[in-house]
């Protein structure tokens, strides 16, 4: 039976489908530049066929960032219903993608509510079932077999989930250049950790690296875009753009045109905790090294200084990033390296991520986002409250600040009154 051409085929081949008309609409672009931009692998849509209610997101070169946020229980902390929660306030927030991370309770229930209870687009790692199933029968999270890492990605990809994290650059080569540099921090990433024990454990090579055909065999079956994880990632500033980390990414660079090759749409993951001064050198390194594919950051942080903070310099680092061509910024909550959030600091985490995506809208000339700034600028001269509420990335904190503060002139705030530089400027 001839199989169903992809996305990224039928881009190739000049064919504009609903999906790239759905993106175009949104971005204020014309259905044939994003039906080119998919057809160069510098654009993904992540929508597995199986799913039919997903809002189509593009995320790449020339549109808008995009803003990813992470949900998911832990051993600890194991409540469906407040993963929901978390994943409404996500929504409300204004995420564009989700990712399940969980790690606790009952994993196959919990992605599959998750699945039904959002129209966005939803991401997993799947290695991390397929560790703890090996772990809920009693052996080492080490004893899973490629079988089992495997049938876990068809699970998923079965279920609907539209993209998924896939550690295929942790080799032995990229480790053991790692290992013979040295690091602080060793590796942060679960799942490239859980690889590393893997490969030490069994002396063999990551399945997902030499069984990558089989992996790509998955992906295009069910259109699912695969996020070539960064699993070794530096998770310490001491540990930026170090040996391990560069290597990792030349051999995504390698995988990429193999998964193009397939028809497979990719994307790729980067750091991490990374300097300010060398945040654009690593855009610049995956684009170059990746040939423009798609790039999707975790922040990157700024400084390890900052636990309880780390939204805020997730926020500092994404704005660099997407200004030097990231395109894809995964939020960071205040309670990175301290605990699970709750939907509170889920929210919050977006919102900062939001604003860093937006800022570097800005800077990288998209005209719908200067479009919203001058909007704002003409509600506050006309001194327009219910405008500026309307057009704020959280209309809901802003409501909330004026209305604890309230005027005895409604149409000032209480920072300057009748001392308002607008109001004395509308009558000069």
């Amino acid at each position: 039976m001839k199989k169903e051409k992809s996305l990224l085929e039928r881009a190739r081949s000049g064919r504009i489908t609903k999906e790239m008309i759905a993106v175009a609409r949104k971005e204020g672009r014309e259905p044939e530049e994003i039906c080119g931009l998919v057809g160069k692998g510098r654009v993904v849509i992540a929508k597995n066929r199986v799913r039919k209610n997903v809002l189509p997101i593009g995320i790449g070169e020339g549109l808008s960032v995009k803003v990813n946020a992470n949900i998911g229980t832990s051993e600890d902390l194991c409540n469906l219903k407040t993963e929901l929660k978390k994943l409404k306030a996500a929504e409300d927030a204004g995420a564009d993608t989700i990712m399940d991370l969980s790690t606790g309770g009952n994993l196959d229930l919990i992605r599959r509510k998750i699945l039904r209870a959002t129209r966005l687009p939803v991401g997993t790692v799947p290695i991390y079932q397929a560790a703890i199933a090996s772990k809920r029968k009693g052996q080492p999270m080490v004893r899973m077999s490629a079988e089992d890492l495997f049938g876990a990605i068809r699970k998923h990809a079965q279920d609907g989930i539209d993209f998924v994290t896939v550690h295929c650059g942790v080799t032995r080569e990229s480790v053991s250049r790692l290992k013979k540099q040295g690091r602080i921090l060793d590796v942060v990433s679960r799942g490239g950790a859980l690889l590393v024990a893997w490969m030490d454990f069994n002396e063999a090579e990551n399945p997902l690296y030499k069984d990558f055909d089989r992996l790509l065999e998955i992906a295009r079956e069910f259109e699912m875009v695969l996020s070539l994880g960064d699993g070794l990632r530096p998770g310490s500033i001491a540990d930026a753009t170090d040996r391990g980390q560069i290597q990792e990414l030349i051999i995504l660079g390698e995988l990429t045109k193999r998964a193009w090759s397939k028809g497979v749409q990719v994307m790729i993951e980067g750091p991490g905790h990374i300097p300010l001064n060398e945040i654009e050198a690593n855009i610049l390194l995956q684009k170059k090294i990746c040939q423009g594919a798609p790039f999707y950051v975790l922040g990157p942080l700024v400084t390890d200084l900052a636990p309880g903070y780390d939204h805020i310099v997730s926020a500092i680092g994404g704005a660099i990033a997407a200004k030097a061509g990231a395109d894809f910024l995964c939020y960071v909550t205040s309670s990175e390296h301290l605990g699970l959030p709750d939907a509170e600091e889920v929210r919050e985490g977006v919102v900062a991520s939001r604003i860093a995506a937006h800022a570097a809208d800005l800077a990288r000339g998209n005209p719908l986002a200067f479009k919203k700034d001058l909007e704002m600028s003409k509600a506050r001269k006309a001194l327009d409250w219910e405008k500026q509420f309307r057009l704020a990335i959280d209309p809901k904190r802003a409501r909330e600040i004026r209305k604890s503060r309230p005027p005895r002139n409604q149409e000032v705030c209480t920072m300057c009154g009748e001392f308002c530089a607008i109001k004395i400027s509308k009558k000069t």
